[in-house]
């Protein structure tokens, strides 16, 4: 009796000690490959750092990135990418000197910290040596696969002084490294586009998304001959403490060319999708539509974000719809097209953003996998004072009908366009005469009085207020 009076406690003592152990090393490490994730990475590269600046020693830190991934990933599912990133996970623990720590960043990226290097040199050994272990064939489902990695150096303290400085100056190197094919840079202030204004609006940004600094407002997009709202285009704000609202041509650009950017696109993805599944579950079956950059299409996992996004928010494909810019297709037309597929291979619906600055090809257009096309608000805004420009806007309204495409005009601010864009046979449009872009409340409000039912005609166009009551375009606007 007396054993089981003192075994019982002592049981209990050590089951809890055990899974306090268990949480922390899951909230410490990444799940599928078992190597540190950022948080613990942040933490051991500033002991690292701290002790470097001790010692006046010098520390590495190396950005990987793997070339040919999202290849294998797209042909053969996620399955077998999950078992590839454990092989190259496993590759890499067992290529670094003793001491040096890995870490998965997320997707197909990786990070290796070297807490003690004495020269550039040694540094560009490890990479050198990590690319050679994952150039070794990897053999999965009876197929053998060749990997290339691109990585970036960055050093304490030559290159940078802190862990994010470490991450974006590492990031500019591995991205010189891709554009040079050269495999291995080290980070050179030459070709770093970042002032130190920039570098500090990224950290700010770092910081907002832990602080929960951004939001979502939307853009009604209309139907202009039903007089429908036909969808939602989802604008990223960022709420700065000091700078104040700040619109999407204030930081993306940035953030564009840096490390952040996968991190801010599934952020802005979770969000809208979780406001969509709002709408959607209040029996709002509204479509919102999302702006895709440059780098999130012709980079690795865009099509997994977005299915396990609506899964996770237990949402339909045709619940949102993904707007990609029609100069990436120009520019990048073999990796944009391969993830647009991925992307039309779940069933989420893809426009074409900004169309008629990129010169694409009418074959180029019946090939991919669009259902939209959105007139440039260049072309529109002179829609009704150039002749040239309401001929360009005409063959695209007259080229998206052939190809059973919507049409879609960009930046409408007057009744006198929108009545001439409907004459044209343009199936939708959106601009300030409709609304500004509204917070979700305003959003909320504007769906609700709409309803799915034509737009009341004796409303006027929205002006945005703190909380403003979303009314709708005034009578007469389509006569």
């Amino acid at each position: 009796l007396l054993v089981l009076l003192f075994g019982f406690p002592l049981a209990a003592i050590y089951i809890n000690a055990a899974i306090s152990v268990q949480r922390e090393h899951q909230a410490h490490h990444d799940e599928l490959t078992g190597l540190c994730n950022r948080k613990l990475l942040t933490r051991r590269t500033g002991d690292a750092l701290q002790q470097a600046a001790g010692t006046h020693a010098k520390a590495g830190f190396l950005l990987l990135d793997l070339d040919r991934f999202k290849e294998i990933n797209d042909t053969l599912g996620h399955a077998v990418g999950d078992r590839l990133l454990r092989i190259v996970a496993h590759r890499l623990t067992h290529s670094v000197r003793p001491g040096d720590i890995v870490g998965r960043l997320g997707g197909d990226e990786f990070a290796v910290l070297l807490p003690s290097v004495k020269e550039a040199s040694a540094a560009r050994e490890v990479a050198v040596r990590l690319r050679a272990a994952l150039a070794e064939p990897i053999r999965l489902e009876g197929m053998s696969f060749d990997i290339e990695a691109s990585v970036g150096i960055a050093l304490y303290p030559d290159d940078a002084t802190s862990f994010e400085q470490l991450m974006q100056h590492a990031d500019v190197a591995m991205y010189l490294a891709k554009e040079r094919r050269s495999g291995v840079e080290r980070y050179v202030a030459d070709s770093d586009r970042n002032s130190p204004a920039r570098l500090a609006l990224l950290g700010d940004l770092r910081r907002g998304l832990d602080r929960g600094e951004l939001e979502l407002h939307f853009q009604p997009k209309v139907l202009l001959g039903e007089r429908l709202t036909a969808g939602m285009e989802a604008l990223v704000r960022w709420q700065h403490p000091v700078r104040g609202m700040m619109t999407p041509g204030e930081f993306i650009p940035l953030v564009e060319q840096s490390y952040l950017m996968r991190e801010l696109t599934a952020r802005v993805i979770d969000m809208a999708l979780a406001q969509a599944a709002a709408w959607w579950h209040d029996g709002v079956r509204v479509q919102v539509s999302l702006n895709i950059s440059a780098r999130d299409l012709l980079g690795n996992g865009l099509a997994e974000t977005i299915e396990y996004g609506l899964e996770r928010h237990g949402l339909p494909p045709d619940a949102i719809l993904l707007e990609i810019d029609e100069r990436v297709l120009t520019s990048e037309p073999a990796h944009a097209v391969a993830t647009a597929e991925s992307l039309a291979a779940l069933g989420v619906a893809l426009s074409l953003d900004d169309f008629g600055t990129g010169y694409s090809s009418l074959v180029r257009l019946k090939r991919l996998p669009i259902s939209e096309v959105k007139i440039d608000s260049s072309f529109v805004s002179r829609l009704l004072d150039s002749p040239d420009d309401e001929v360009i806007v005409k063959s695209i309204v007259d080229l998206a009908r052939a190809l059973g495409i919507r049409s879609v005009a960009e930046g409408v601010e007057s009744a006198e366009v929108a009545s001439a864009l409907h004459a044209m046979g343009c199936v939708a449009a959106q601009g300030w005469f409709f609304s500004r872009p509204l917070n979700a409340a305003s959003a909320t409000a504007w769906l609700t009085l709409d309803g799915g039912m034509p737009i009341p005609g004796d409303r006027q166009p929205v002006v945005p207020a703190p909380a403003p009551e979303p009314v709708k375009p005034p009578a007469g606007w389509l006569s």
